[in-house]
């Protein structure tokens, strides 16, 4: 394999653990900060991906329709937090498991009901529709790089916001002791439904986003759920730091897996996780 086919594959990997991070980053927030198993995360990547496919032919451009799903899938989480998450906080994990999996199939009917079961594609726009030469004979899309970038801008706008900013105080004062934080005077059922609004909205985010470079088809959500969770998992539940680090980790070992033993692909991110749970059960980084 020679340096530029590698460079290409290295870009790849940084790509879609980016992606990865964005939906990970908002499981982990829900689980760590409201104790919640939600298994319908996928769903909200699925939705913003269909989102994206539905708004584009109508705004004419991919910023005024990620800027409208975006609304949308704000809006949408807060109405699931209020009239359906808000009753879990004080459940058992069975409960969690068996709402958010009734809601995996009410999306999948509503997708199947409105749009149909196809196949279906996004044009990348225009103004990012060239590729950048790597080498003599090879080149690289620029909207992956693209991708990349906002990526990066989401990570370090969601760790000012975390970290840096009187809400995200609250949000992870709310994750040690709900309680205490109600003691002292902070509304924390907002802090709750923001959480999950921003949960959802990264999500579907990163189906927007990936929608121009990926078949935005029936089931993609469950697979990009499945990898989310190891993601979670790897990283330390409830560690948004863990979740861009883990990322990472799982896409360079599913792209290079994919070039170097193409018959074991499937195992290479089990086999990282199963690495890191026996070196560190609580994974890589605590919340």
């Amino acid at each position: 394999m020679d340096l530029p086919l590698i460079l290409i594959q290295a870009l790849n990997a940084v790509q879609y653990g980016l992606l990865l991070f964005l939906v990970a980053s908002g499981l982990t927030l829900i689980f760590g900060v409201m104790g919640v198993i939600n298994l319908a995360h996928g769903s909200f990547y699925m939705m913003g991906a269909y989102l994206a496919f539905s708004l584009a032919p109508l705004t004419g451009n991919l910023l005024a329709t990620i800027v409208v799903g975006l609304l949308l899938s704000v809006l949408i989480g807060a109405l699931l937090e209020w009239a359906l998450f808000a009753h879990l906080y004080r459940r058992n994990h069975l409960q969690q498991v068996l709402l958010t999996y009734g809601l995996i199939l009410i999306f999948e009917s509503l997708r199947s009901r409105f749009i149909g079961d196809d196949v279906h594609s996004v044009s990348v726009p225009a103004w990012l529709d060239f590729s950048i030469p790597l080498g003599d004979v090879m080149t690289y899309p620029a909207y992956r790089l693209f991708m990349s970038a906002v990526c990066l801008l989401v990570a370090a706008g969601l760790y000012l916001l975390i970290q840096r900013t009187r809400l995200g105080s609250q949000i992870r004062a709310g994750a040690a002791n709900r309680e205490m934080v109600q003691v002292l005077g902070i509304n924390i059922d907002w802090v709750y439904r923001l959480v999950f609004a921003l949960g959802v909205a990264l999500a579907a985010f990163a189906g927007m986003i990936n929608a121009p470079v990926t078949a935005v088809a029936p089931g993609m959500g469950m697979s990009m759920l499945i990898v989310s969770f190891v993601v979670v998992i790897v990283g330390g539940i409830g560690s948004v730091w863990g979740a861009l680090v883990a990322s990472q980790l799982i896409a360079f070992a599913d792209t290079f897996g994919k070039v170097f033993v193409p018959d074991y692909a499937g195992m290479a991110i089990y086999i990282v996780m199963a690495i890191v749970l026996l070196w560190r059960p609580e994974g890589l980084f605590k919340s």
